[in-house]
């Protein structure tokens, strides 16, 4: 019979979202919640299975793993675009590989963003680690008003124009960078090309990141753009950890330069002893961007 894997389900939701029954009758199926220890822990687990489930951009399934998988016959993806995964080794291999749609996880990843810089600029967490500690205002820093303040957005596709749309409601100034984006795209969302990067990062008060990862774009923000911030800004990244230089970015925020608000890293899980989970100035979630009930259903139904 058929083994298929259903892996990196770490909010143990893949049963719930979809009706397996059809398969159940002619696969064997199992579920992993737990994320993988390392790459022999992967591969030795899933070495007897013939068709795996991944979720995107979880656990990394470089060749080295693709070779050491013989009975590997297909891998199934969550959404339409994985840089963890090697294609063209699976392909090399003959092992065929399917997607799903995705069409509302641009839309649970801008919310998600915007509930970021929400609780970063107003230090909701802070405040509400503070009540439950038994205190109040003490310790708790003020923010500052976005009315009237400048979001700047690099990447203005899907997520990054509902994210301008929600930055004109809150009455922002919208600044909107990228190497291909032009004048006439930045004024169809209500954003003002700015005439570089730099330009972006020192006229913003928030910046987030909405762009796609690639050699090209990996540390897109390193020490040299983290320094051209304004003193006091935040840094939302809802889109790929290795965006961001992270030893850049700690030092950042670590000498109360800048404010980060996190849903992605380089890393993930984040190792239990990461500098991130004991650094003031930070709102960290744990890659919650599109893990919304609509798109694990679409994910694992399809």
């Amino acid at each position: 019979m058929t083994r298929i894997a259903v892996i990196d389900d770490w909010q143990d939701i893949a049963r719930k979202s979809a009706d397996w029954s059809a398969l159940t009758g002619r696969a064997e199926l199992t579920f992993f919640q737990e994320p993988f220890r390392g790459p022999e822990h992967v591969a030795t687990t899933l070495k007897p299975f013939d068709v795996i489930v991944l979720m995107r951009e979880r656990t990394h399934v470089p060749a080295s793993l693709i070779e050491a998988l013989p009975n590997l016959r297909m891998i199934g993806v969550t959404g339409a675009r994985i840089w963890t995964l090697d294609t063209e080794a699976a392909t090399a291999r003959g092992i065929v590989i399917s997607h799903t749609g995705g069409q509302r996880s641009s839309a649970a990843t801008a919310e998600l963003t915007l509930g970021l810089m929400l609780a970063a600029v107003r230090r909701i967490p802070t405040g509400d680690a503070s009540i439950r500690s038994g205190g109040f205002q003490a310790g708790v820093a003020p923010g500052f008003i976005l009315e009237g303040s400048t979001l700047g957005i690099i990447g203005l596709g899907k997520i990054g124009s509902k994210m301008a749309r929600y930055g004109q409601a809150l009455g922002m100034k919208l600044l909107a960078w990228s190497p291909n984006l032009t004048a006439d795209k930045a004024q169809e969302a209500g954003a003002t090309l700015a005439a570089d990067k730099g330009t972006l990062l020192e006229q913003s008060d928030v910046v987030t990141l909405h762009v796609v990862l690639s050699e090209r774009s990996r540390g897109l923000l390193g020490a040299q753009e983290l320094a051209r911030m304004k003193p006091g800004a935040i840094l939302v990244n809802s889109s790929r950890g290795p965006l961001v230089d992270e030893d850049a970015l700690i030092a950042a925020v670590k000498s109360g330069r800048l404010v980060a608000a996190l849903d992605v890293y380089g890393q993930e899980p984040l190792p239990a002893d990461h500098p991130l989970r004991t650094l003031p100035n930070t709102v960290l979630t744990p890659h919650l961007g599109y893990g919304t009930t609509e798109v694990y259903e679409q994910f694992y139904r399809e």
